[in-house]
């Protein structure tokens, strides 16, 4: 719930205030280098020609300026210490011409006054821009209230962002930070608005921060308060009044001496603010080498007598006062010197990306939600012929294909193939394909056509004549939804073929996608009458034993759970299939939110109902009060490899409990080793995995797994015993042998009814071995290759994260990639792996 209201903020404000954002952005980045653009472009104005004619005195440059405007006050005077350097000027504005007087560039040599740099017209309006959009009323009008909401809404599009993209692995670096750019149309529009927000989250938390300090005075002075103590700086600043005196109190000719013996005479440069009356002179030098031009020693000096009244050295000032001081150049970066203006300019200057991509995802999630038109067929045939259409699947655990299949029967008898079968030549024949893909592991090709993957789509696909379809299937869990398809709709259509339709995009059991597949077919021509698409339906099973596999293990609990049918018959099934399950949510935490609903006596019957309903759902963060039915979504399956045989007469399966960061378990886990009790209905489906099947024959098995991946590979085990097929060879990795031995006696067993020829194990954490699985298959890599040349085939099962890739490399290390390629397609390379 609170996700989803997140992500419905995220982009209401982002079509409304994201235009504003990039308007902004962009005339940031512009602001950037403004003084190095304009000195740039602005050679005799902003720099001088060298010679050696000395500097006027102040005095005597503020007199020359002031004699060519009839006389007009300098309100303030910038020296340079760079002779190369033109000094600057500002006069008092005149009535009626604004609230600015002049600024103008000043050659301290003879007070010529040069007048402003070019561009700064521009970069003026830049700024009115960035600041009011350049709307009527300047600060005070519409403008500034729009930027200041904009900058708001820039601050909670940080941190929600931040929220819905977060991973489901956080720890894992390349979750944040890397960028796939071999995605296509929206996994590419989101890949490139949450990965890239990813790499400037905290420097748009800067900007959103520090530009609300001239959004909001009440901002301002909470944020002076909380960094110096003080809500005015004013009244703490003002020194006491300085005597009287005949003097001339505009002139410099006591204070300038008296302020270069007190910084030493180093600076880079000395604003001199000048008063009206008797009110101290403010000099504020720029100190040596500095950073920014907020990093200066502050005076305020009597100029009737040339006495210092105040010194506030940068030194001195506490880090509060600092920032409080230096709140532009924080906004513009500068307070980090150089590399931080850089990285200002360029994160300000992709702001316009994240509006666009945001439109981009807004329109196709508009799109996706119409509802669906009818297919244009110009240009096809009338009705569907079926040799000269081709259905293409890739699949790792079966779903794909058995689309694929469904998919071809509802065309008549469409022929069906694998991608790693297709060729130019292959297309040829054909004027229509239909593609069924899948995505497995991190938005990688199933196993079968990796190898098509890397060689055949490195380059764009020979099939102008093509016209053609992709169906996606993936899981929204993992960051690379649909990667696969969206590189198989790329490939072809790179390729000059012609999209019937756009790609469809599957999550998991997404029976609406599934559904807009059937109804794209049938606008084809596809028979009317085909049977139902949707999954078995889910049989009730009996919870019969529930036992620790590793009582004192320092990794999380491994529990064998048993299941068996509640009253209906056994289904067949082969080892390497798959146990869908449909877990429930903890008790406790429904009975907890049922409690916060205003209940009475009447409402018991209410709530028991809604408690079964909260059971088999995604729970809401709240309920509404009384009478108020909730909007509810079913809790997503869980899958598990099946650890035994119809033979056994019951599904056994090996479950590690999985605990979230706060504490509570996961969903299947938690259902299955803690919250059902034994004797509960488990619903539960059996699905065939044809991805993880030993091929047909009587073939050594070379069987590689760790922690409850075991259980896939028991599975195998236990069907060769059945068969009498002897001589299989395991490699398992855990922990600690005291205490992860997971089903050691069985396993004992195996070897010794010569089941098992060899059994090796490793113990990542036993001062004696201290291996991994993988290390176990590089020092066999020999033998390996023997038993494949014999016709051995070879089965993983186990972590996607860390064992499955590191497997992957010593085997390819031992057998070549192109063997290792091979022996995928044909089936003698399969991995179950999560």
């Amino acid at each position: 719930m609170t996700r989803r209201i997140l992500f419905q903020i995220h982009w209401f404000l982002g079509i409304t205030a994201g235009l504003v954002l990039a308007v902004m952005g962009v005339t940031g980045a512009s602001l950037s280098f403004e003084d190095e653009i304009m000195a740039t472009i602005s050679p005799g104005i902003v720099t001088l020609a060298p010679d050696n004619i000395p500097s006027l005195t102040p005095d005597a440059v503020i007199a020359r300026a002031s004699a060519q405007r009839d006389g007009l006050r300098v309100a303030s005077l910038t020296v340079e210490a760079d002779p190369a350097r033109a000094w600057q000027v500002q006069f008092d504005p005149v009535k009626g011409k604004g609230r600015r007087g002049e600024r103008s560039y000043i050659d301290p040599r003879n007070g010529r006054l040069l007048g402003q740099a070019n561009g700064a017209t521009f970069f003026r309006t830049m700024e009115d821009l960035h600041r009011w959009l350049a709307l009527p009323g300047g600060g005070n009008g519409i403008g500034r209230q729009i930027t200041a909401f904009s900058a708001i809404a820039l601050f909670f599009f940080a941190l929600s962002g931040l929220y819905l993209r977060w991973p489901r692995k956080p720890l894992d670096w390349r979750a944040w930070l890397v960028l796939d750019l071999r995605k296509s149309g929206r996994n590419l529009y989101r890949a490139l608005h949450a990965v890239i927000g990813g790499w400037v989250v905290i420097f748009y938390l800067l900007s959103a921060c520090t530009g609300l300090w001239w959004s909001y005075d009440w901002y301002r002075q909470g944020m002076l308060y909380a960094l110096t103590g003080q809500t005015s700086r004013g009244e703490a600043e003002r020194p006491g009044k300085p005597q009287k005196s005949a003097a001339d109190v505009s002139g410099l000719s006591y204070a300038w001496p008296t302020v270069q013996k007190a910084i030493d005479n180093r600076f880079e440069s000395i604003s001199i603010t000048l008063p009206k009356g008797n009110e101290p002179a403010r000099f504020r030098a720029l100190l040596p080498h500095a950073r920014h031009e907020r990093m200066t020693d502050n005076l305020q000096v009597d100029l009737a007598q040339g006495r210092i009244l105040k010194v506030e050295r940068y030194a001195d000032r506490s880090l509060g006062q600092v920032i409080a001081t230096s709140m532009y150049e924080l906004h513009r970066g500068a307070f980090f010197g150089l590399p931080g203006r850089i990285i200002l300019f360029l994160t300000s200057l992709a702001m316009p990306l994240f509006t666009v991509t945001g439109f981009l995802l807004y329109i196709a999630r508009r799109r996706r939600k119409r509802p669906l038109e009818p297919l244009s067929l110009d240009n096809l045939p009338a009705t569907i012929d079926a040799q000269a259409t081709l259905v293409v699947f890739a699949s790792q655990t079966g779903g794909a294909e058995r689309l694929a299949r469904q998919t071809a029967a509802s065309l008549g008898g469409a022929r069906v193939e694998s991608l790693s079968s297709i060729d130019a030549a292959l297309l040829a024949q054909v004027d229509r394909a239909l593609f069924v893909v899948s995505t497995y592991g991190e938005g990688e090709p199933p196993d079968g056509v990796r190898r098509f993957a890397r060689q055949a789509m490195a380059t764009p696909s020979d099939a102008a004549h093509l016209h053609y379809a992709v169906l996606a299937l993936g899981d929204r869990e993992y960051p690379d939804f649909c990667a696969f398809g969206h590189q198989v709709d790329h490939w072809l259509h790179a390729g000059g073929a012609q999209r019937l339709f756009d790609m469809i995009e599957v999550d998991g059991e997404d029976s609406d996608a599934r559904r807009q597949w059937q109804q794209q077919l049938a606008a084809l021509g596809a028979r009317p009458d085909v049977p139902d698409w949707t999954p078995a339906r889910y049989e009730p099973w009996r919870l019969a034993e529930r036992r620790l596999l590793n009582p004192g293990s320092a990794g999380g609990s491994a529990w064998l759970i048993a299941l068996e049918p509640n009253g209906g018959p056994l289904p067949d099934w082969e080892a390497g299939d798959i146990a869908e399950i449909l877990p429930q949510n903890d008790p406790i935490r429904v009975a907890a939110l049922i409690e916060t609903r205003n209940d009475g006596v009447e409402m018991m019957v209410e709530d028991h109902l809604l408690a079964g309903q909260l059971a088999r759902s995604i729970l809401p963060d709240s309920l509404a009060p009384a009478n108020a039915i909730p909007d509810l979504r079913p809790l997503p399956h869980r899958e598990y490899s099946v650890a035994s045989i119809p033979g056994d007469g019951r599904i056994e399966l090996l479950v590690r409990q999985f605990i979230r960061t706060d504490g509570s378990l996961g969903l299947g886990s938690g259902w299955l080793t803690q919250h059902a009790p034994l004797g509960a209905e488990i619903s539960l489906r059996v699905r065939a995995n044809s991805g993880f099947r030993a091929p047909h024959g009587d073939h050594p098995l070379i069987l590689i797994g760790n922690g409850t991946g075991l259980a896939g590979l028991r599975g195998h085990l236990r069907q060769a015993a059945a068969r009498g097929s002897k001589g299989h060879w395991l490699f398992f990795g855990e922990r600690n042998a005291l205490h992860d031995a997971l089903l050691a006696d069985e396993l004992d067993a195996r070897l010794a009814d010569r089941t098992l020829a060899r059994l090796d194990r490793a113990w990542s954490r036993d001062p004696g071995c201290g291996r991994y699985v993988q290390h176990l298959v590089m020092e066999a890599a020999e033998t390996i290759g023997e038993w494949v040349d014999r016709g051995a085939a070879i089965l993983v099962c186990g972590s996607l994260e860390g064992m499955a890739p590191a497997v992957d490399i010593a085997l390819r290390a031992a057998l070549g990639d192109e063997r290792l390629e091979a022996m995928a397609e044909t089936g003698f390379y399969r991995r179950d792996i999560y």
